[in-house]
């Protein structure tokens, strides 16, 4: 068999990370494309790309390397500054399609054997982010009419499928958890920063969230094994595919898990903003990476835009009498198409907490 050779951009995203550590696991040649080195295990073999997808000129000239790509990972992502409103702006659309198109128009050029693609879509698919959605979600409902990113991406792409050899499968997975930091959405480190602020002033770990909220979780790790048998399965070609866990949680009831995890007490009260909380913080931050010897990373480069995202996952905006509405999404036609690997969501938070600890990035649960 000929050398088989992904190319993962975003590398040091959530997605990419796990993509990374899955591939190299199974001895495929990776090039991990991303402004930062994926922070993977020691002993994971793969060649960084550094490039910037939004230049353009850059990505041109390192396409000559990308002769060899058999198969792309896509999990690069723009996000402004604050999170949510950049959802609705257009810049931020035309941004994230300029990414895409910057790296695959020459990759297409160069890759002359290149057999698959995947790409990453989101419950915004649904118009989750704008209104109650039916439920559950399935692959096979017309587009939701909204401006979208995913659309501008999904529609350059399969022009560009149309009488290639290549296929193509997008991905929808629900919210996803993973060892990834400074990124734009994975509240692994600030639960596990929150955690450390809290058992360093004495404190019990304080649900900020409203009660309520069903929802699934998917965990990157679950996502990379997808995408391993996504890049040589018939059945994933030119498919899109929800993917989750497999279970359904509330964070309310999530919560005493989370705290035995992080070695703190469970308690609930009022909602309150774990944006505020954190940054108000930052000097007990600095003091227990002096004193546990941590990784030298600033509070607000270890959380990225995530404490935005988990404000927003947690629902502490919302007002006192919105129901939040629950989205919830199918995986039945993933399973039927061959791939019913599943995750306990319970065990996953546990799973990620205590890797942030091993990389000391923060501080373990009995320190």
């Amino acid at each position: 068999m000929d050398e088989r050779c992904v190319l993962i951009a975003g590398a040091s995203g959530v997605i990419g990370q796990s993509a990374v550590a899955r591939f190299a696991a199974d001895g495929w040649r990776i090039l991990a494309v991303s402004r930062r080195a994926p922070d993977v295990d020691a002993g994971v073999a793969y060649e960084h790309v550094p490039l910037d997808l939004t230049d353009a000129d850059a990505c041109r000239a390192a396409a000559a390397g990308f002769a060899g790509v058999t198969h792309v990972v896509y999990a690069a992502l723009y996000e402004k500054p604050g999170l949510y409103a950049g959802w609705f702006e257009a810049d931020q659309m035309e941004t994230n399609l300029a990414m895409l198109r910057n790296l695959m128009e020459p990759l297409l050029a160069a890759a002359r054997g290149l057999r698959h693609v995947s790409v990453f879509q989101g419950t915004k698919a649904y118009g989750a982010h704008l209104h109650s959605i039916a439920l559950p979600a399935k692959e096979d409902r017309p587009r939701d009419p909204h401006a979208n990113f995913y659309w501008l991406q999904e529609d350059w792409l399969r022009e560009r499928r149309a009488g290639a050899d290549w296929g193509l499968t997008i991905w929808r997975p629900q919210v996803v958890f993973g060892g990834a930091t400074g990124v734009a959405m994975n509240i692994v480190p600030v639960l596990g920063a929150y955690a450390a602020i809290c058992r360093e002033l004495g404190l019990p770990l304080a649900y900020p969230g409203r009660a309520g909220g069903v929802s699934e979780a998917v965990d990157a790790d679950l996502i990379a094994d997808a995408l391993a048998w996504a890049a040589d399965a018939p059945a994933a070609a030119d498919e899109t595919y929800n993917i989750t866990n497999g279970d359904v949680f509330t964070w309310a009831d999530a919560w005493p898990g989370i705290a035995q995890a992080v070695g703190l007490e469970a308690a609930y009260g009022a909602p309150f903003a774990l944006v505020d909380l954190l940054l108000e913080h930052e000097a007990v931050w600095d003091r227990l990476v002096a004193r546990h010897g941590l990784r030298a990373t600033p509070l607000r480069a270890l959380l990225g835009e995530s404490h935005h995202y988990a404000d927003l996952l947690f629902g502490v905006h919302a007002p006192d009498h919105a129901a939040r509405a629950p989205v919830l999404v199918s995986t039945i036609k993933l399973r039927q198409a061959g791939f019913g690997a599943c995750t306990d969501t319970d065990a996953m938070f546990a799973k990620w907490l205590a890797r942030l600890a091993e990389r000391r990035i923060v501080p373990p649960p009995g320190a």
